[in-house]
């Protein structure tokens, strides 16, 4: 996406909703400009990337390489974790939080 064109990120938005939309919630999530796939099993996430990958070609849609991670098991995506055990909240976030907290109880003592 380029910066500097206006209302860009709601553009991005709305071409995504549409194109995405029958696998939105089921196997991915699109949130500006971040797409995360998931699956149940690896055998589905190769179907499900795959299939996802011939959609952006039909589409005429095209992904930079080396903004894209494939086959892990953990990411952090909009301020949480999420992995096969579920989503948490990213501890480096809550960290700020306690030491804010601390910070401003020491200077009140």
């Amino acid at each position: 996406m380029s910066f500097g064109l206006t209302n860009a990120p709601s553009t991005f938005q709305v071409l995504m909703n549409p194109t995405f939309k029958s696998f939105t919630r089921k196997i991915l999530l699109v949130f500006f400009d971040d797409i995360l796939i998931y699956s149940m099993s690896w055998k589905d996430h190769v179907q499900h990337v795959d299939s996802m990958l011939k959609l952006f070609k039909e589409k005429q849609l095209y992904v930079k390489s080396s903004n894209c991670f494939f086959w892990i098991q953990e990411v952090e995506y909009l301020g949480h974790i999420i992995s096969h055990e579920g989503v948490k909240m990213d501890l480096s976030k809550i960290k700020v939080i306690k030491e804010r907290k601390i910070h401003t109880n020491l200077r009140n003592i």
